[in-house]
């Protein structure tokens, strides 16, 4: 079933104050009321999306044994790739591989007294047989993470909001993420779990997805709706701190992927726009707060206000082998109804 995604155009901030007043309305709208949309006017050109996803294919057509010896069991910091099934979402197993990558950092390894979620901080692992892939991946994130900056001052401007509240928990390191994903056709059991309903729990994501298609979105009516892909659009939704800095007026919308049928593959890169790990996300003043419904609340997976307990939280979920093997002392905790 399909219904369809509102489409936003951002360089319409730049055509007068008419027409951005108009890029607010509808961008109040989609926020507000879905939770997701089509971001077009963005500026980043086909040709910079043709380099990275020629590179993407590239890395998935490499041995086997290429990318295993990048796999992210070599990383206490989670970064490098993953083998189709490995990574679980609600518990389940994703039929996916990938290649997580985040801001080239040197290894940031806590002290006594420092928070164990700067184990996220740290190298990358890059494959030796692609050089190429580690300039056109870094030069996305800083791509992308201007048109996050942009479209979040005015996604805030939208709705009465300070443009820049945010900016301070963004300044000097904000916690960047990329994966390079494949989903390489249905399960040999059937199973169509490309990747598990969910919530992102951070700021904004910012998805390029290939012509297959297969990601799905639930709306009002309840039902899991296909998002089919916008040539030169990028989907954008909205994470959970996001709703809960606002009181539930900004609206974090549960998100699948439903594997593409028999053998055929589906390439998509989604890039996660988050504050450093050790922001605190206060909530947000804006004018329409006296309209908040309340966030939604999970007993199992509560969210924390500094953003780094959050992140770490996904991670030890989603990758229990990499837990076990680099951080036993955090399982249980990952385990437990934290956040």
């Amino acid at each position: 079933m399909t219904l369809q995604l509102p489409v936003i155009d951002l360089s319409a901030a730049d055509r007068g104050p008419e027409a951005r007043a108009r890029l607010h309305r509808e961008l109040h709208s989609a926020a507000h009321e879905v939770g997701f949309f089509q971001l077009t006017g963005h500026g980043v050109t086909a040709d910079e999306t043709a380099a990275l996803m020629r590179a993407i294919r590239a890395f998935f057509a490499l041995p086997e044994a290429d990318r295993l010896a990048i796999g992210n069991l070599n990383s206490p910091h989670f970064r490098g790739y993953t083998r189709t099934g490995e990574e679980r979402t609600g518990g389940s197993r994703d039929w996916r591989d990938q290649l997580d990558i985040g801001a080239e950092r040197p290894q940031h390894v806590p002290a006594a007294g420092e928070p164990a979620y700067w184990w996220l901080e740290g190298p990358n692992q890059w494959p030796g047989a692609l050089p190429e892939l580690r300039e056109l991946s870094l030069a996305w994130i800083d791509r992308l993470s201007r048109v996050a900056h942009r479209l979040l001052h005015e996604l805030l401007a939208a709705i009465g909001a300070p443009e820049d509240f945010y900016d301070a928990a963004f300044a000097d390191e904000p916690h960047l993420h990329l994966k390079l994903v494949r989903y390489p056709g249905t399960a040999p059991t059937g199973d169509g779990q490309g990747v598990g309903a969910h919530k992102d729990y951070g700021f904004l994501t910012l998805l390029l997805q290939d012509e297959v298609g297969g990601l799905q979105v639930e709306r009002s009516d309840g039902r899991f709706h296909d998002v089919p892909p916008l040539p030169g659009a990028f989907v954008v939704n909205l994470g959970e701190l996001l709703e809960v800095a606002t009181d539930g007026y900004l609206k974090a919308t549960n998100h699948r992927v439903v594997s593409p049928a028999g053998a055929r593959e589906r390439y998509s890169v989604p890039f996660f726009y988050n504050p450093r790990l050790d922001a605190r996300v206060d909530p947000l003043p804006f004018e329409y707060a006296h309209r908040a419904p309340g966030a939604t609340r999970d007993p199992a997976n509560p969210l924390f206000a500094e953003y780094g307990r959050n992140e770490l939280k996904g991670w030890l979920r989603a990758h229990p082998e990499v837990a076990r093997r680099h951080h036993p002392e955090l399982v249980g905790a990952a385990a437990a109804p934290t956040g």
